[in-house]
């Protein structure tokens, strides 16, 4: 298993920082979407994007969302180590675990800076 590239590292902290200093709940699950996408290739910051989304569901009291994210905590790094995460999902509830989904522009042209080659 491969380690994140610096400028996808980078970017991926950018996300979860983005979600951490604002208050708009919308904007932090954006943040945190954006994240995952970008993790999905490495399976530890893979788990800490659905760690930081469960940590979202939870102050939200949302408890669809909280199901959802423990079943992704428990089986998103294997998923990641194993080549079998759906590229481009956002990570949420709302669209089934193993949906692939497309990747943004900008994200895309984060992860082929970064030399990583995502399974399209």
């Amino acid at each position: 298993m491969s380690r994140m590239p610096a400028g996808v590292r980078s970017a991926f902290e950018a996300e979860l920082n983005r979600a951490r200093s604002t208050t708009d709940i919308d904007q932090m699950w954006r943040a945190l979407e954006r994240a995952h996408i970008l993790s999905q290739e490495w399976a530890w910051p893979h788990t800490r994007a659905h760690w930081e989304m469960l940590r979202l569901a939870l102050r939200c009291r949302d408890r669809r969302e909280v199901v959802g994210q423990v079943l992704r905590l428990a089986f998103g790094g294997f998923a990641s180590a194993t080549g079998r995460a759906p590229l481009g999902n956002t990570g949420r509830t709302d669209v089934g675990a193993f949906t692939p989904m497309p990747i943004p522009e900008d994200l895309m042209a984060i992860l082929s800076a970064g030399a990583a080659t995502p399974r399209l």
